[in-house]
């Protein structure tokens, strides 16, 4: 099964990838990081692959979104970003575009591209892979588990990540408006 995604003049096809299978080491054998952390309360990360794993190439996170959980509109200046809908599903904001998409979708966010996501459901939750190429970003994850909003944006910061916007709804999670 494919899903092609629209955003201006820019088409993405996406193959369906099997959301069931997780081992614990990767195909090189290299131990994978095994803890499950949040962003904000009601989004929850696991870094899947490292930039050491993929020679600087690439980072893979996987994440876990709670209805009506999402970021806020920001910009990486230093990498792409690549989303690869596993479950549920997501609305995602590409520069001025916005499109809703479904599990087997993939969407590709271009270098300082201001984008944001966010799972629109009201009751199941969004499942994805995200990717940046090239790596590195996984070490802002890694150092913003339990972080406090304001010490977060300031971090994101120093890694080429800024906040741009705000979310894509008023009544959004995100670490600038967390759940109670």
């Amino acid at each position: 099964m494919s899903t092609s995604v629209v955003f201006g003049s820019t088409t993405r096809k996406a193959s369906v990838m099997n959301p069931k299978s997780s081992s614990k080491e990767s195909s090189s054998g290299h131990e994978r990081e095994g803890e499950w952390s949040e962003v904000t309360r009601g989004e929850r990360y696991i870094i899947r692959t490292t930039s050491q794993q993929a020679n600087g190439a690439y980072s893979m996170l996987e994440v876990v979104a709670d209805p009506r959980n999402g970021v806020a509109m920001h910009v990486h200046e230093n990498e792409e970003e690549h989303f690869i809908i596993l479950e549920g599903k997501a609305l995602i904001a590409n520069g001025h575009s916005r499109a809703e998409v479904g599990a087997g979708s993939s969407v590709t966010i271009g270098r300082g591209v201001a984008h944001a996501w966010c799972n629109p459901s009201e009751g199941a939750p969004l499942r994805m892979l995200v990717l940046f190429t090239p790596g590195g970003l996984e070490e802002l994850f890694r150092r913003n588990a339990g972080t406090e909003p304001a010490d977060m944006i300031a971090l994101a910061d120093k890694f080429g990540t800024r906040i741009t916007g705000p979310a894509l709804f008023d009544d959004l999670h995100t670490i600038l408006s967390p759940r109670p």
